[in-house]
């Protein structure tokens, strides 16, 4: 793989203070707040840990400021005219968001952390979609966008396409932290202050990243190596690019070939942007749990 999955990168500065920190935490926590116990009794009692996981916890489960993010940018679709409507699939629905399209088309959304977890495997693509969209938002500023893109794109997404022929037509990766100093976007720049980030109610962004895949079911006899679509033919994609901005040398493509070796199935996933490979895979084999 190379290191332009995505543009951005994680911030090392960022990266190197929560390594820091972390050690400090795991070696001075005793020394917080007022639990009676010493040293040795506050790390053996389990209190120090039990309090990590909690944190941990209620940071991943919330999913309000995800929501109250994608309810802003499709409000915005809405009122720009991009999109006739969008509401809430609700918990009944194995996906989170429908958007009614111009001409009557409907495109499902399906919402995502940061690519690189298990989570990213589940989804069902409806069968009244014409587009199905996986859109991460990934909340953790210390992640490395360009590992969890690639692991979304070809570990995860590509796998359950090939093996389970669940077609994806396009992937966004944007969300409120893009474009802050702990996710620095080139495409804007290196100053944050110098007008070419989008404003957005109380958010300031870059343009989104934007990946096309192929229509159809990449098969080792029959469709080796399908295309990916164009920016015209997913009308949800083409509606973010036409709103919030980035050049057409920006969209990314991805392409998937599949074959045999022996009996196995194996892929090799590459992504193209304005013609150029920016990154690819070697020929391996679809990993099933």
């Amino acid at each position: 793989m190379s290191d332009e999955t995505v543009p951005c990168q994680q911030n090392p500065e960022l990266r190197r203070l929560i390594l820091e920190y972390s050690e400090i935490l795991k070696t001075q926590a005793h020394r917080l707040g007022e639990h009676g116990l010493d040293e040795n009794d506050f790390y053996q009692s389990g209190l120090f840990r039990g309090v990590i996981e909690r944190i941990r916890g209620q940071l991943a489960a919330t999913m309000k400021p995800k929501r109250k993010f994608v309810a802003t940018v499709l409000d915005f679709l809405k009122a720009q005219g991009a999109i006739e409507d969008w509401s809430s699939a609700g918990e009944a629905n194995r996906h989170d968001y429908r958007v009614d399209l111009h001409g009557g088309r409907i495109a499902i959304i399906e919402l995502k952390g940061c690519l690189d977890g298990n989570n990213t495997n589940i989804f069902e693509r409806p069968p009244h979609a014409n587009e199905f969209i996986v859109w991460s938002v990934c909340q953790n500023p210390g992640s490395d966008p360009r590992h969890n893109v690639w692991s979304g794109i070809h570990t995860r997404l590509g796998a359950e396409i090939i093996d389970r022929s669940q077609i994806v037509d396009g992937l966004i990766v944007w969300d409120m932290l893009c474009g802050t100093s702990g996710r620095p976007c080139p495409k804007v720049g290196s100053d944050p202050a110098s007008g070419d980030l989008f404003q957005l109610s109380e958010y300031k962004l870059p343009p989104p990243c934007l990946y096309l895949f192929p229509s159809t079911v990449p098969s080792p006899r029959n469709n080796p190596a399908p295309p990916p679509q164009t920016l015209a033919e997913v009308h949800l994609m083409k509606a973010f690019s036409d709103v919030f901005g980035g050049q057409g040398g920006e969209i990314n493509q991805v392409l998937f070939e599949v074959s045999y070796s022996s009996s196995e199935t194996v892929r090799k996933t590459r992504i193209m942007r304005d013609g150029v490979e920016v990154a690819t895979s070697g020929l391996t084999p679809i990993q099933r749990a």
